[in-house]
C-alpha cells in the first residue's frame, strides 16, 4: 500500500512536519524527522523509510554462497549486509533482497495518510490518475479520488453505488483501511494467505507460485496467527513491570550509597580533626579508599541499570509495536508483520538479565580497629565492606577430591574477604553441584551447613562409583579452584584381621603370629606386644595396622606378613 502526496507541497519546508507540537509521532520517521516514505521495519521492530536505511553506515557485510540463499535468481549473489538502528544500537541483518525485502510497516502509512489530512502543507494525489488533487475518497474501493475521476467512478456501472466521502469529513477518523497490493502482481490486491509459505499472497501468487500450497482467506487464518502472537507477547509483558521495579530498586540503592558514602566521609572527617598531620595523611588515606569504593560501586550500578534501561527499552519497542499490531492492525496486516514480530518477541524472551542490584550499600567506618602505622604514628580506623570475595575464598578437606560410593563425605568451604581474611560470620549464599561426568542424570544432592563463623561444611553420600565434577559458588561466582575433580571409588576393602591391642594377647602367645603394625618382641617372638619395639601404643587392626576401628583397611605395612599367619591371629 503506496500514499501519493504532493512532494512539492510537503517538501517546501522539511522541518515543518518535525517542528509542530500536533504532529503524530507515529507518522514521523525518527531518522529524518518527517513524514515516513515507504516505512519498512526492522527486525528489531523499529519502522524507518526506506531511502532512510538505505543511507545509514553498513556495520557488516557477509558474502552467501549459492546453497545457503533462496532459489530465486536475483537472491543468490547478493551479500548479507548488516547495519545498526538508530533507535536501540542493535545489529539487525538485512534480507538477500535488501531494503526492498523488508516488511512495510502499513500502521505508519495509514498514520501518514491520517495526518496528511490534518496537514495543510501536504497534498493527497488521485489514486487512479496520479495527476490531480484527491478531493474524495470511495469507501468500497478504499481509494482516494480527485474530481474528474470521482465522476468517472459514479458513472462506471461497476461502481455507481459505492459512496464517496470528502477528505475533510475524514479529519476525525482514527483508522483508515487502504487495499495492500501485491508486489509482484501490482494489479491484484493481497487478500490471501499462505500457510505452507507463511506469507500473504494474492490470487495470481496462487494460480503461480503457490498452486498445491495450503492457502485461505486471511480473515479465516487470522485466529489462530493472532492467537500466537497474543501468547508471545503475554510471555513478554511481564518482563517489563520487572524491569522497571528493578531499575527503581537500583537507583534506590545508589541514593542509598551516596548517602552512606557521604555519612562515613563525615565520620572520618570528624575522627581525623583530633591528630596531627600523621592523622591527617591518614584521614586523606580513607577518603581516597573510600572515593574508589564509591566509583567501584557507582560504576557496576551504572552499568547494570544501562544494562537493564536497553533491555527494557526493547522489551517496549517490542510490547507497543506488538500490542498496536493487534489492536489497531487489519487481519491482513497483522499477518504481513506477524514474522517479523514473532521473531523479536522470541529473541527478547531469550535475554537474560539481573532484577537485583549487583552491589548493596555496604560501607562502614570502624574507628576502633587498629591500622597500619602513618608517619610514625599508630592509628586506627578503616573502611570495611565485609563482602565475600569467591576468588579468594577456599576449601579444605579431602571429601572434595576422594569418596566412597555410598558412604558420606564432606568437606568445609572457607569464605574471605578481598584481603584474603576470613569473614567472621555467616549468611553468604553458597551453591555446590555434584554431578557425574560420564552419567549427567547422575547428581549428587548435597547439603550445606553454615558454621556462622564463615565456613560451611558440605556433606554428601554419592551413589554412584567414577568421576565426578563438583562446582562451588559463593554469592554466585565460583571460588578459587573450583570446578574440582572428585573420584569415587566403589569397593571397600574390609579388614582380614583383628583389632586387638597386641599380637601376643589375640593370639594366645602364638610366636609366630605377626601384625600389620610391624611391631617386634624378644625371644622369638615373630608379632607385637606392649611396651615393645613397633608397638603403636594404642589398639589396632592386626592386618595393616589402621588405629580406627570403622575403617577401611589400608593392607599389610610390612612385606614379611602373609596372609596365613595374619589369619592365625585371632581374639582369645
Amino acid at each position: 500500500m503506496s500514499l501519493n502526496l504532493n512532494k512539492k507541497l510537503c517538501a517546501s519546508d522539511p522541518h515543518s512536519q518535525a517542528s509542530g507540537s500536533g504532529v503524530n509521532t507515529r507518522a514521523k520517521c525518527s531518522a529524518c524527522r518527517h513524514f515516513y516514505c515507504d516505512p519498512k521495519i526492522l527486525p528489531c521492530l523499529h519502522t524507518f523509510c526506506a531511502e532512510c536505511i538505505q543511507q545509514l553506515e553498513q556495520f557488516s557485510i557477509q558474502g552467501k554462497t549459492a546453497e545457503t540463499l533462496p532459489e530465486e535468481s536475483y537472491l543468490r549473489d547478493q551479500p548479507s549486509v548488516t547495519i545498526l538502528c538508530p533507535v536501540c544500537d542493535s545489529e539487525v541483518d538485512l534480507p538477500p533482497a535488501g531494503v526492498q525485502g523488508l516488511t512495510t510497516d502499513h500502521l505508519a502509512v495509514s498514520e501518514v495518510f491520517l495526518e496528511s489530512l490534518l496537514n495543510e502543507d501536504c497534498e493527497l494525489v488521485c489514486d487512479l490518475c496520479s495527476e490531480g488533487t484527491a478531493e474524495k475518497r470511495c469507501d468500497v474501493c478504499c481509494v482516494n479520488l480527485c474530481e474528474f475521476c470521482c465522476q468517472a467512478h459514479r458513472r462506471q456501472k461497476k461502481t455507481a453505488s459505492h459512496t464517496t466521502v470528502r477528505l475533510q469529513d475524514l479529519n476525525g477518523s482514527s483508522r483508515i483501511v487502504k487495499p495492500i497490493m501485491c508486489l509482484l502482481h501490482p494489479a491484484e490486491e493481497v487478500r490471501l494467505f499462505c500457510e505452507t509459505c507463511d506469507q500473504p499472497v494474492c490470487r495470481d501468487c496462487v494460480v503461480t507460485g503457490h498452486r498445491d500450497h495450503a492457502c485461505d482467506y486471511a480473515a479465516n487464518v487470522i485466529h489462530k496467527h493472532g492467537d500466537s502472537v497474543r501468547e508471545l507477547l503475554k510471555n513478554v509483558q511481564p518482563h517489563v513491570g520487572v524491569l522497571e521495579r528493578a531499575l527503581s530498586d537500583i537507583e534506590s540503592v545508589q541514593q542509598s550509597v551516596e548517602v552512606r558514602a557521604d555519612a562515613v566521609a563525615e565520620e572520618v572527617r570528624v575522627f581525623a580533626e583530633g591528630y596531627v598531620k600523621a592523622i591527617e595523611k591518614h584521614r586523606d588515606g580513607l577518603l581516597n579508599q573510600l572515593e574508589e569504593l564509591r566509583v567501584q560501586k557507582r560504576n557496576q550500578l551504572h552499568l547494570q541499570r544501562v544494562q537493564l534501561e536497553q533491555i527494557l527499552s526493547d522489551m517496549k519497542t517490542g510490547v507497543d509495536f506488538t500490542e498496536r499490531l493487534l489492536t489497531s492492525g487489519s487481519d491482513l496486516e497483522i499477518l504481513m508483520a506477524k514474522g517479523v514480530a514473532v521473531s523479536r518477541l522470541k529473541r527478547l524472551l531469550e535475554v537474560g538479565y539481573n532484577p537485583h542490584p549487583a552491589v548493596d550499600d555496604g560501607v562502614h567506618f570502624l574507628p576502633q580497629e587498629r591500622a597500619a602505622q602513618s608517619g610514625g604514628f599508630e592509628v586506627f580506623g578503616v573502611i570495611h565492606t565485609r563482602a565475600v570475595e569467591p576468588a579468594k575464598c577456599a576449601i579444605s578437606g579431602e571429601g572434595f577430591q576422594v569418596g566412597r560410593q555410598g558412604h558420606p563425605s564432606e568437606f568445609t568451604v572457607i569464605c574471605k574477604d578481598s584481603a584474603g581474611e576470613q569473614m567472621a560470620k555467616g549468611g553468604e549464599i553458597v551453591r555446590i553441584s555434584i554431578v557425574h561426568k560420564e552419567k549427567k542424570d547422575c547428581a549428587t544432592k548435597p547439603t550445606v551447613q553454615d558454621n556462622n563463623d564463615g565456613t560451611y561444611r558440605v556433606s554428601y553420600t554419592p551413589q554412584e562409583a567414577g568421576t565426578y565434577t563438583v562446582w562451588v559458588c559463593v554469592t554466585g561466582q565460583h571460588i578459587q579452584g573450583s570446578p574440582f575433580v572428585l573420584v569415587v571409588r566403589s569397593k571397600v576393602r574390609k579388614h582380614r584381621g583383628v583389632f586387638h591391642c597386641c599380637t601376643f594377647c589375640s593370639s594366645g602367645g602364638q610366636k609366630e603370629a605377626r601384625c600389620g603394625c610391624g611391631g617386634t618382641m624378644p625371644g622369638g617372638y615373630q608379632g607385637c606386644g606392649h611396651g615393645h619395639k613397633g608397638h603403636p601404643g594404642k589398639p589396632h587392626w592386626s592386618c595393616c595396622g589402621n588405629l580406627t576401628e570403622v575403617s577401611e583397611c589400608a593392607g599389610a605395612t610390612t612385606g614379611t606378613n602373609s596372609s596365613r599367619s595374619l589369619f592365625r591371629t585371632v581374639a582369645l
